[in-house]
């Protein structure tokens, strides 16, 4: 009962609710903020009685109680109904957390994270974090005062995942998940990373978020699965979409006005394809994205989720591919993200000499764990899947690569064999590739490699990574450089 109190307990289900006890069946019930608790028993208001002063209440009934339980409380003396979270079952497979710990659940984001479900006849949203090193894991947000007391999840054994259904919850309502780390006791409140919506900037919460969008490009998506890319023109337009154009206030434009303006413009320049740069949520409005804190959600700086899929979708109906600049390489140390996420190294290395980017002061992926490699998979797959795109590019592919990449002697570790190559994000990169190529035909991966690795897009059975293309940096940036020279000087100085 303390460790309920005290917001400390791995498995609040098995106090809370209703539980058996001799030939009695007792409805317990915690709310620190109550007053009063009543329970809907075929249509009439049954108070529970107040067993502590810390907010529990019980009520005893020598028949049994229909679960889900429809309470009543009475908060600030205001009251409102809603269902027991703790008399609804769990609806969270054991083969999904076994695919999960096998890193192989390519559509993790509609297991963990919150989806909107309907469970027991009763519609809410399921929330589901990997958090393996905490001690309890809550859901907080704007519908229970942010309070970690009043909904502690439960943990689902071995695989690290804490779960709990809360009903009646509706779009745009927002929260984050409260962590206590099981070794230090600390607590700390971290946003969603499998996040689809997040709020406006400096706030960092996610949104409850369900998509409305009915897609038009069935010919498009058609049309791409039976084309043959290696035969067919590609001509790209790179662009950043807080930069490319505002309005006459100096604002962004939106994806809805993007949909307006960009379209026209690439296709009368006579692009291909157009590649976004990281679109994905991001803290600082002044970096062009490649710092990710929201991989599963488009950046609210140009509007909803949807409206990116209707600006997607107008790419599409004007016959041009849509290339998302993917980021699978490192991610930002803000300690409301991924950094540290359960109090250790869970997303990242401990190691520095592994786990920390000199160049960027970020922090490198660990994607020798299974659910870390299944995180980004299945990322991947959610990008492809869920917003149509046509390609990744995968940015800084050559550091993910080089054990030493930008580090001097002493400050990296050799693989097995002693060399410098990564090998975890050889098998990671093979897998990612291998998995686009069989799930989405005709959608392309390129690789923004600027080394010399070899075989960087050969076909994974042939030896190499896998990659549709190579982004050639070194090309782009001479062919830029030598478009700028004068062409006067230039014919002087020959």
């Amino acid at each position: 009962m303390q460790r309920i109190f005290d917001a400390k307990h791995h498995d609040p289900f098995s106090f809370l609710g209703v539980h058996q006890l001799d030939n009695a069946y007792i409805l317990r019930v915690f709310h620190p903020h109550a007053s009063k608790v009543w329970l809907n028993v075929n249509n009439l208001w049954v108070s529970l009685q107040q067993t502590h002063p810390n907010g529990l209440f019980e009520l005893s009934s020598p028949s049994p109680l229909i679960k889900p339980c429809l309470l009543k409380f009475e908060v600030d003396g205001q009251t409102y109904e809603t269902f027991d979270p703790y008399t609804f079952g769990n609806s969270i497979t054991e083969h999904e957390l076994y695919l999960f710990g096998e890193g192989k659940l390519n559509q993790a984001y509609k297991t963990l994270g919150a989806q909107t479900i309907t469970l027991e006849n009763i519609t809410g949203v399921r929330f589901a974090v990997w958090a393996p090193n905490a001690e309890r894991v809550s859901v907080v947000g704007s519908f229970n005062q942010w309070d970690g007391r009043v909904h502690s999840m439960r943990s689902l054994g071995s695989s690290g995942v804490w779960e709990i259904f809360i009903p009646q919850l509706t779009t745009n309502d927002l929260y984050k998940f409260e962590i206590r780390n099981r070794h230090t006791g600390h607590c700390l409140t971290k946003t969603d990373p499998y996040g689809f919506e997040f709020e406006q900037r400096p706030g960092t919460a996610a949104k409850i978020s369900q998509s409305q969008y009915q897609w038009s490009d069935h010919a498009w998506l058609t049309a791409r699965t039976h084309q043959n890319w290696l035969h067919a023109p590609f001509n790209c337009y790179e662009v950043h979409l807080g930069s490319w154009q505002r309005n006459a206030k100096g604002h962004y434009l939106t994806y809805r006005e993007l949909a307006s303006t960009l379209v026209p413009h690439v296709v009368n320049m006579g692009y291909t394809h157009v590649e976004l740069l990281p679109i994905t949520e991001h803290p600082l409005n002044e970096s062009w994205g490649y710092q990710t804190t929201g991989y599963f959600a488009a950046t609210n700086r140009y509007g909803t989720p949807d409206d990116l899929r209707y600006l997607i979708d107008q790419f599409h109906q004007a016959n041009i591919g849509v290339i998302l600049d993917w980021v699978p390489g490192h991610f930002p140390k803000d300690d409301w993200a991924l950094a540290r996420f359960d109090g250790t190294a869970l997303y990242e290395h401990e190691d520095p000499r592994l786990g920390e980017h000199q160049d960027w002061g970020t922090y490198i992926f660990n994607y020798g764990r299974n659910e870390v490699r299944n995180f980004l998979m299945s990322n991947a797959y959610f990008w492809l899947n869920e917003f149509h795109i046509d390609g990744l590019r995968v940015d800084a592919v050559a550091s993910m690569l080089y054990l030493d990449y930008s580090r001097k002697e002493g400050e990296w570790l050799p693989n097995r064999y002693g060399g410098r190559e990564n090998l975890e994000v050889i098998e990671f990169l093979k897998q990612m590739n291998m998995m686009v190529g069989e799930g989405f035909p005709g959608v392309l991966t390129i690789a923004e490699e600027s080394t010399a690795w070899p075989a960087v897009s050969r076909p994974v059975y042939a030896g190499g990574l896998g990659f549709s293309m190579k982004w050639n940096m070194g090309w782009m940036n001479d062919t830029l450089h030598y478009m700028m020279e004068d062409p006067i000087r230039s014919e002087e100085r020959r």
